[in-house]
């Protein structure tokens, strides 16, 4: 079973293994999803870039893949990782740390 790549990218929804809290959302095409499966750390799209990225090449924050899962529709993933230091570019432990309502 593999996502379905046909409309070029997927959602990758990341939570923390150890506690499943969500860190952070973002895209991947179908070399990104392959590099992550190689690598064993996330690899993926950037659409304001339009090129793939290596979450922690640049922080240092990397984050170890330890489960893929992917929804019933074969559209969306969900990955569980093991985060080194923050998830999130502003350096909060989670992108989701605003809260609205």
């Amino acid at each position: 079973m593999e996502p379905n790549f046909e409309k070029g990218l997927v959602p990758a929804i990341i939570v923390d293994a150890s506690n499943g809290e969500v860190l952070m959302l973002a895209y991947m095409n179908e070399e990104s999803y392959k590099k992550t499966l190689e690598t064993k750390t996330t690899w993926f799209f950037s659409r304001s870039r339009n090129k793939l990225w290596n979450k922690g090449e640049t922080s240092g924050h990397f984050q170890i893949v330890k489960d893929i899962y992917i929804d019933c529709d074969e559209d969306t993933l969900l990955i569980k990782v093991e985060q080194k230091g923050a998830a999130c570019h502003t350096g909060e432990k989670t992108c989701f740390y605003r809260k609205l309502l």
